[in-house]
């Protein structure tokens, strides 16, 4: 089915054009969406007196996720799960727990916005992108910790996720010591 874009849509095209999409894409999400309208005669002519509105409601929208997104770029967000010695999660952290920390820290961010191509699983600093726009992309970071302690830990930039026993110490501790040994009675 061919169907003429009223905004940007990723991977597939820029405001106005006429692409041509599989008929389920168009009936299920495009055409519902307000994204794009059916590519029939009536419709061009329709869309083209439309055309100045959409490019302005456009223009606007875009200033308004700028500055927004000059805002959100960058912004910490901290989430506490239960994890295990190894780091790994016990369940997952989605996009909905993303949306709702932001929408804590004070920003309105729609879980549809934020581009996770697959849940978090393990404990760190995660760096996830939100689009807040067609054309307005930034990134915030996921602070993924057990307790408040390890993401305070984590955001200066300690790594928790390495298992280090007291024995290990231990042995590091004896083989710096050795080679400072051998060094000192080469020298």
């Amino acid at each position: 089915m061919e169907v003429i874009l009223l905004e940007r849509v990723a991977k597939l095209g820029q405001m106005g054009e006429v692409v041509r999409v599989k008929d389920g894409f168009a009936r299920n999400f495009l055409l519902p969406s307000g994204k794009a309208l059916r590519a029939t005669k009536d419709n061009k002519t329709r869309f083209e007196s439309m055309k100045a509105q959409l490019e302005t409601r456009n223009l606007e929208l875009k200033n308004e996720a700028a500055k927004v997104g000059e805002k959100l770029n960058g912004t910490e967000v901290v989430l506490v799960r239960q994890a295990g010695e190894t780091g790994q999660l016990y369940g997952s952290v989605s996009s909905r727990d993303l949306a709702d920390g932001l929408t804590a820290a004070g920003f309105t961010v729609a879980r549809s916005q934020i581009v996770l191509n697959h849940p978090i699983k393990t404990i760190g600093v995660h760096t996830v992108p939100v689009t807040l726009h067609p054309e307005v992309e930034v990134t915030v970071r996921a602070n993924v910790a057990r307790s408040a302690e390890e993401a305070a830990r984590q955001s200066r930039g300690e790594d928790l996720s390495i298992i280090r026993d007291e024995d290990e110490d231990e042995e590091v501790a004896d083989e710096i010591e050795s080679t400072e040994v051998e060094e000192a009675e080469q020298a």
